[in-house]
Formats: C-alpha cells, structure tokens, sequence
C-alpha cells in the first residue's frame, strides 16, 4: 500500500484490544493492564471489567519504587522491567493471571527508567493507610518472551482450519448486519447504524488461514509467525484493500457467542461498527497443542474503489 491508512484497527478478543497499524505510540503500563484483562490473558482466564486508575494507587507505587513497604491489605504489587517494546509480552506471558483477576477493582502505577512498579487493588484499597517501614513484597519480573520461529510466508488453510461453512459465514454476517443496522454503544463510544457487509471469499480465505496458522503453532496474536499484519496478509491473497481490521477470538462454541463476545468488547465492537468496513470474511479451527478450544478470525476490509 503506497501510503498509511488513517486508521488500520484489528482487535482481539481474549488477548488484546484494538491496535492502530499506523506508528503506534509507547506502549503504557495501564493500557496494557486493560487490554490485558479484556482478553483474559489469550483465553486462559475469564474476561474480567476494566480497572480504574486510582491515583492513591499512583502514590503507592512511587513510595513503593523508594523502598516503603506495599501495607495494603487488599491490593498487590508487581514489578515489571526491560524496554518499551516488550512490555506486552513481558505482561502477557509472565503476570497475566496477577493483573487480571476478576476481584481486581483498581489500578496505579509508576514509572522509572526501564521499570514500572504496578499496585493493583480492590474497591477498598484506596482509603488504606499509606505505605510505611520495611517488609516488601518480593518485586515480580515478567519472563522474556521465548523467541519464536520464523516463517517464510503466512501459510494456507490448512485441512483442520474451517473457511467458515456458507451457513456460519451466512449466519456471522446477519449477526454482524443486525448489529450495525441497530446502531450501537462500544464502551463510551456511540455508533450509528452503519451500511451492511457483504462476504468476500477472499478475505474469508485469509481469515481462515491466520485461524489455521494459529491453532497449528499454538500462538494468539494478530502479527503471525512471519510478522504480517492483518494487512499483509490481506494484501498477499491479491486483496486491493484501503483499510483492514481484524478480530480474533479464542474459546468460543458457536458464532452467536464469539460475535457477541466481539460487540461486547468496546473495541473489536468498533471494528465491527466502523462505517467504512464493506466486506467481510470469517474463519475458525481448533486448537492442536496447548489449546483445544476453536480459533476464529473475522477479516473486515474497504477495498479501493
């Protein structure tokens, strides 16, 4: 593509929330949290609401970085260290389950250097006392993430993957109409109706080989093994796009329930809302190794006209 869309969303659910292809700013420790919690650490936990930003907690977790002990009995720290770029990772693959319980209400955090210390509480939290003396917790480093394999290219459907029956893909697309045709609320943004989607069988090819590709090497991501976006991958199978999103969804049965999952997270609900979106394609396949739940993939596009 010669020049950068305006916007490129893709969202996932039960991993990460919807991710500008543009040039992304630096990640933030609180934002990672959220999306965390939103996808429920890759499908392995429930999907848990979002924290409120405390700035007693803000407080706690400075004190805390001056070496005062972390005196709350309804909240938890944890510490999380190396660059930038890593930090999803870094979150995701070594302290997930420690930001995204479900009893989990509140959140601060502080930042210094390459470290960020994170206090992450209850609804009560926030009127304990003030950190004081000595006695603190044991800090937590997230692992870095294993280095993964490359891959030449992003791989066809394989024969475990399913390019969504006519009936799915038939039934995933009312689904998705009905909503737009409604209008709808995706968190604090308010959508009108938008135009309908229509099927096209070559973003639902792509959709089913990322959901193959997925489920083969046990990984939940929008970026595959090869490091193509939802846009490459479009843009390979011949696709002439001028904006791509994509939501992928772990864990769901049927289509009823990963579209509505979808529609009840704010931002795979915007992709599915955006107005300029005007076709679409849908995949799924089981997990093989680690996971056995299905992979889905919904590809949505506005091809150049």
């Amino acid at each position: 593509m010669n020049r950068p869309s305006p916007r490129r969303p893709w969202g996932a659910l039960l991993i990460m929330i919807a991710v500008a292809a543009a040039p992304a700013a630096r990640p933030d420790a609180l934002s990672v949290v959220q999306m965390l919690r939103a996808g429920g650490c890759g499908g392995i936990l429930p999907i848990a609401p979002p924290l409120r930003h405390e700035p007693t907690l803000d407080r706690v977790a400075e004190q805390w970085a001056d070496g005062h002990s972390l005196d709350l009995k309804s909240a938890h720290g944890l510490r999380v260290s190396g660059p930038d770029e890593a930090l999803i990772q870094r979150l995701r693959r070594g302290s997930c389950r420690d930001v995204a319980g479900s009893d989990l209400r509140e959140v601060g955090s502080y930042r210094r250097g390459t470290d960020t210390w994170l206090v992450l509480g209850t609804s009560s939290s926030a009127s304990s006392p003030a950190p004081a003396a000595p006695n603190l917790p044991p800090s937590t480093t997230a692992r870095t993430p294993p280095v993964r394999p490359p891959a030449s290219a992003a791989p066809p459907a394989s024969p475990g993957a399913r390019a969504a029956t006519p009936a799915l893909a038939t039934r995933a697309l009312q689904l998705v109409n009905e909503a737009r045709a409604r209008g709808a609320h995706c968190g604090s943004q308010s959508f009108g109706p938008a135009p309908p989607l229509s099927l096209s069988g070559t973003l639902e090819g792509v959709a089913a080989g990322h959901a193959s590709d997925m489920a083969v090497h046990d990984y939940f991501e929008h970026q595959d093994l090869s490091g193509q976006s939802p846009a490459d991958r479009v843009r390979a199978a011949g696709y002439r796009e001028k904006l791509v999103g994509e939501n992928i969804a772990y864990g769901p049965q049927s289509v009823e329930e990963v579209v509505k999952g979808w529609l009840a997270s704010p931002d795979h609900c915007e992709n599915i809302m955006d107005p300029r979106f005007a076709q679409m394609g849908i995949g799924l396949a089981p997990g093989r190794v680690s996971r056995r739940g299905l992979f889905w993939v919904q590809v949505l596009a506005e091809p150049r006209a």
